[in-house]
């Protein structure tokens, strides 16, 4: 196989098997930048768009919530707009801070340093958070408080550091705001849809030119799209029971020892 469509595939796998999970897809393809030896740059909008085929895996598997949200709104339902009003004060600081920091957000992404400490970080974090957290009194998404939602989205901005982790800092922190754990990981799928079509969005219109390069054509993005939206699917139905089950401990130590293994390979380069 063309090692070009080789290293499209990789990271596809690696957006589907780390998009949902608390250890961070972007921090990962830039490490597998790192790795593989290719041009981070060349390919960031790749990377961000691929990030489409995960999110409709969400879509996929959830479309009987969609469509119960969306006939309950119709309906005038207050449950559904108690959702939708959720996932919009959550989706709002990403928004507005995702416009105001976008060129110092770029300049991280070119450091896999960055992405090593935050994963070694946001292991300890959630380890803290895990001991910590006992209460969880909000068993659906329409139940959280309108405050705490606001909350969950302020704290989503952290993941805005490369390594991070979007879902981890959204899980995360609806756990600390009282949300029991199989709610939280629902709401950071869904929190995803609008959070990384804004990204994408964003993307296209600052460097929508460079999507017809050799490196990153129409035929790359199609067939990285497809595989994380496959790969995808699997993972979501088995971190739903796997957390449900186990919390997200497992998770923290594999973040601790990639982050650590990071930085002595990038220590020796």
């Amino acid at each position: 196989m063309d090692l070009h469509y080789l290293t499209v595939i990789l990271l596809g796998i690696v957006e589907g098997l780390t998009e949902f999970l608390p250890v961070s897809s972007t921090g990962h393809l830039i490490l597998a930048s790192e790795l593989l030896g290719y041009d981070s740059a060349t390919w960031a909008m790749f990377n961000v768009v691929i990030q489409l085929g995960a999110i409709l895996a969400v879509v996929v598997l959830y479309w009987r919530t969609f469509w119960a949200v969306g006939m309950g709104l119709l309906r005038r339902e207050t449950v559904s707009w108690r959702f939708l009003r959720n996932l919009l004060l959550a989706f709002m600081p990403a928004a507005i801070v995702g416009l105001a920091l976008h060129d110092y957000v770029e300049m991280l992404l070119g450091a896999p340093k960055v992405v090593a400490w935050a994963l070694i970080v946001g292991g300890v974090a959630i380890l803290i958070i895990e001991r910590m957290v006992k209460e969880q009194r909000f068993h659906g998404i329409a139940d959280i408080p309108a405050i705490r939602a606001l909350g969950v989205g302020l704290i989503q901005c952290i993941s805005m550091i490369p390594g991070v982790s979007r879902s981890g800092a959204t899980i995360m922190g609806a756990l600390t705001l009282g949300v029991e754990r199989r709610t939280a990981a629902e709401f950071s799928f869904f929190l995803a849809i609008p959070t990384m079509l804004g990204a994408t969005t964003l993307e296209l219109l600052k460097k929508g030119d460079q999507i017809t390069s050799a490196a990153v054509g129409w035929d790359s993005i199609a067939l990285g799209f497809i595989v994380a939206f496959f790969v995808a699917l699997l993972v979501i139905k088995w971190f739903v029971g796997l957390v449900s089950k186990h919390g997200f401990t497992p998770f923290a130590w594999y973040r601790i020892v990639a982050g650590c293994a990071a930085l002595i390979w990038l220590g020796m380069r």
